[in-house]
């Protein structure tokens, strides 16, 4: 990682990284669909956004931020193939390095806020930014992409989940952040992985035939590592339930929370809620 970090009125400032779109014949990622889906371009996942902070984090709390650490963000501007955007942390009072809960965002070099959120490390007594905001579910005569979901759906486990070093070094390709331990032996063992990657293991997907066809996008993530880290070529267990299915103007919308078990021990690893939107102009149903 460049050591390019600065620390200007209380924050801690990342330098700025152009993340590559590699995504651009898959959905919303891709430039055409994007546009007819009323989007400015193929998009940015956001979950790419939050690699950024890792290299921070370990700098102000040190490697406990990987075995109970918590990233919680809203997304709240998509960006395009290499547009600027850099980590923002505020510093914790006292330079505390435990138990202890700040705010944080990505934003863009004219001040746009990407995603907003809260970092924390230990068990603070606040609530991370994305776990305070209250679901409710539309009615529903308000859903068409998602009349065959409901709150409090299981969906299926997914068994002896692994991540390889190759999976890991695909997400490595989109972040400049990086910290020795994605690569090589951890302090753990084998090497940790990045956010992008706790998403992906983490992501319990929705119950089967639940989702009609729509153009789908992220809208919020929080990631809890409840006894970590999550580490490469280790077998898990995903586990995962509706929390929320809801409206807005523009778009239908599903919360779902899901945790990852070792496989052998069946010892709780992490812990994520996860926010999908689906946009009403991209399916027939609203048309």
């Amino acid at each position: 990682m460049a050591d390019d970090t600065i620390v200007k009125g209380g924050y801690l400032y990342g330098g700025w990284r152009q993340p590559p779109n590699i995504w651009k014949d898959a959905g919303i990622h891709n430039d055409e669909i994007a546009r007819r889906a009323g989007m400015r371009g193929g998009t940015i996942p956001g979950t790419i956004h939050l690699n950024l902070f890792p290299p921070l984090l370990i700098r102000l709390f040190g490697q406990r931020w990987l075995e109970k650490g918590c990233l919680s963000f809203y997304y709240t501007y998509a960006t395009l193939d290499r547009e600027d955007v850099c980590a923002v942390v505020a510093l914790p009072p006292g330079g505390r390095t435990d138990d202890v809960l700040v705010e944080a965002r990505v934003e863009m070099p004219d001040g746009r806020v990407v995603a907003r959120g809260t970092v924390s490390v230990g068990e603070p007594a606040e609530e991370p930014y994305v776990g305070s905001i209250r679901l409710e579910d539309a009615p529903r005569r308000e859903l068409r992409i998602l009349a065959d979901l409901r709150s409090g759906m299981e969906i299926p486990a997914r068994e002896n989940v692994i991540v390889t070093q190759e999976e890991l070094n695909k997400t490595l390709e989109t972040i400049t952040d990086t910290i020795e331990w994605y690569r090589g032996s951890s302090p753990w063992g084998p090497p940790v992985v990045n956010p992008a990657t706790m998403y992906s293991v983490l992501n319990a997907g929705f119950p089967p035939d639940t989702i009609k066809p729509a153009v789908g996008f992220f809208g919020a993530t929080e990631i809890t590592l409840v006894d970590g880290p999550i580490l490469v070529g280790v077998p898990y267990r995903t586990t995962g339930r509706v929390v929320c299915v809801g409206a807005s103007p523009k778009t239908e919308f599903a919360w779902v929370d899901s945790e990852l078990y070792e496989q052998s021990s069946r010892r709780l690893v992490a812990k994520m809620r996860h926010l999908t939107r689906w946009m009403k102009a991209s399916s027939p149903l609203w048309q």
